[in-house]
């Protein structure tokens, strides 16, 4: 399925000419083929297979385009997993980076007093990406119909996921594909809740436990030859949903009305080497 892509400089809803796939009769076998007219993809060798056909389904098996047609103007996780992401990524990302937020919504967790040279945003809702602040350009593409993306090699500074990876059913194909675009020493920041659209979620995530989840992360960073060793960062919610009132927090719990907070947790890794500068 072909993208769409939008420039935020225009209409957020004007549609760019689509690419066209154009018959190549061959003099050999006189059949007419389909051929892409983008370059070969040099994207980063898949050693192995993370996941079994099992693994990758879905309850909800429709269309993700159709799942995500309306927007959800809502906040995915809680404020302190926002804080804790955006200091990750005020700590990681360079000012003047040029920067690929993959499965990205109307939310930026970019810290606001950086400025980066470009923010790409990608996503399945138009609408989200249009309202989201920090983005100079954004595409609507389903990364479970088509992994491959319409950049040129080594282009970006840092890749981030928020939130989105358990969605992915090709994770392999993608993880690979950002290596292709990330400049040597660009870091892929792949970070996550234990929330989800349960119906939405690949089966191995859904079964998981939330350790489960984050070797099997890691496991998509180690099946694509070329990126460093991944490195782990957690942070668990005190029992009882906070230290700040223990007494209340104890007496929700014990009527259920209690909310836990969003366990933080975020997975990094960087093409070829780790920057001297992290």
């Amino acid at each position: 399925m072909d993208s769409l892509r939008f420039n935020l400089q225009q209409s957020p809803f004007q549609l760019r000419p689509r690419r066209t796939i154009r018959p190549r009769i061959t003099n050999i076998s006189n059949q007419t083929e389909e051929t892409d007219p983008r370059p070969p993809s040099s994207a980063g060798k898949i050693q192995r297979l993370v996941l079994n056909n099992e693994g990758r389904t879905k309850l909800n098996a429709g269309p993700d385009r159709e799942f995500y047609s309306y927007p959800r103007f809502v906040n995915h996780v809680d404020d302190g997993f926002i804080s804790s992401l955006t200091d990750l990524y005020r700590n990681r990302l360079r000012s003047g980076s040029i920067v690929l937020d993959l499965m990205s919504s109307w939310v930026s967790h970019l810290p606001e007093e950086v400025k980066y040279e470009k923010v790409v945003g990608h996503g399945l809702n138009a609408q989200e990406l249009a309202r989201n602040p920090r983005l100079d350009y954004f595409f609507v593409k389903d990364l479970n119909e088509d992994q491959k993306l319409e950049f040129q090699d080594k282009y970006f500074d840092a890749v981030l996921c928020s939130v989105g990876v358990q969605y992915l059913q090709q994770p392999e194909k993608v993880f690979a594909e950002v290596y292709r675009v990330l400049k040597p020493g660009g870091a892929l920041i792949v970070s996550f809740s234990n929330r989800m659209f349960y119906e939405k979620a690949i089966r191995v995530w859904r079964d998981g436990t939330e350790y489960g989840r984050v070797q099997l992360v890691v496991q998509y960073f180690q099946s694509v030859q070329g990126f460093t060793q991944p490195e782990t960062i957690r942070q668990q919610p005190p029992p009882g949903g906070g230290a700040e009132k223990p007494v209340l927090n104890w007496f929700m719990g014990l009527i259920g009305l209690a909310s836990r907070p969003d366990p933080f947790n975020a997975v990094i890794a960087y093409k070829n080497f780790k920057p001297l500068y992290e």
